[in-house]
């Protein structure tokens, strides 16, 4: 197991995790559904992410559905002590593709018991409710929902908790009803709406998990980072994951592949260090 990874390290709740993590969902097959064309494959960059020195896998039980988890559990299990597993509840998969919310009482447990399953634990270590819609965050209030969470971790199944896709006014009444350990919302260089949470979560020693760090860009965005990417000899996916690692010290990235390869190129990548001009440079493709 390698100690080299950029960024360093980040405490959720009791749990340190290196700030470059991995996202699992594209070890699944096409549109995230059914099994990956190549097993053995995935299966080897599951096992990569622990000789890397990543102690940090995000999932859920919609992505195959319930096949990333497996394959987790068959690659790493039973699990080193250093490696900490987040996944995500709150929605489900239809027979179209689509990820509605499965937010009821008896789904959220569904859902908990299956991922505790699937990955081999008595515990899960991080569980995100997922709220809004395949089209972003909603407002609306997230008490219900929460709260079954809140009595799955007395009943000694979650050890923390978090929210994804959610509102700031989300994030705020979640933290009001239990204490949350991370925030996981789509941010990258083009995508700059939660700036000014990122900010707030920062200074309450909590993360800030974005996703999609190359989603969302318009063609002249995608050209500046290009020409900066150009410039320093890097890929722009390079780039643009070693800004979000420089942005804030609460960031966790959780970039995905289903390559062994890439996985080596995204960890190096992140490493880039980017000078005060290029961060000047970077910081205005999403602020003008």
């Amino acid at each position: 197991m390698s100690s080299s990874l950029p960024g360093g390290t980040w405490t959720l709740g009791d749990l340190s995790v290196s700030r470059f993590g991995y996202g699992a969902m594209q070890l699944a097959g096409p549109g995230v559904m059914g099994p990956p064309a190549d097993r053995d494959a995935a299966l080897a960059v599951l096992r990569e992410v622990w000789d890397l020195g990543i102690t940090h896998i995000d999932t859920a039980g919609v992505y195959g559905p319930r096949v990333t988890n497996r394959l987790i559990r068959e690659a790493l299990h039973p699990y080193p002590e250093a490696l900490h597993v987040a996944t995500k509840v709150g929605a489900e998969r239809d027979e179209q593709g689509g990820w509605p919310p499965a937010r009821d009482p008896e789904d959220l447990r569904r859902a908990v018991h299956e991922n505790l399953e699937d990955l081999g634990l008595e515990a899960l270590d991080l569980v995100n409710l997922r709220l809004g819609d395949a089209q972003g965050p909603q407002p609306g209030s997230l008490a219900k929902p929460l709260e079954v969470l809140v009595g799955l971790r007395e009943e000694g199944l979650i050890r923390h908790l978090g929210v994804s896709n959610a509102t700031a006014e989300q994030v705020a009444q979640a933290r009001s009803i239990a204490p949350i350990v991370c925030v996981q919302n789509m941010y990258n260089l083009a995508q700059r709406q939660d700036d000014g949470l990122i900010d707030e979560l920062a200074e309450q020693g909590i993360a800030y998990v974005p996703f999609f760090p190359l989603g969302g860009f318009t063609p002249l965005q995608s050209e500046a980072l290009s020409d900066v990417a150009a410039r320093l000899e890097a890929t722009p996916m390079s780039v643009a994951l070693a800004w979000l690692l420089q942005r804030s010290p609460n960031i966790l990235l959780i970039a995905g592949t289903s390559s062994v390869a890439h996985l080596r190129e995204n960890a190096a990548g992140a490493g880039l260090r980017l000078s005060g001009e290029d961060l000047a440079e970077l910081d205005a493709i999403g602020r003008g």
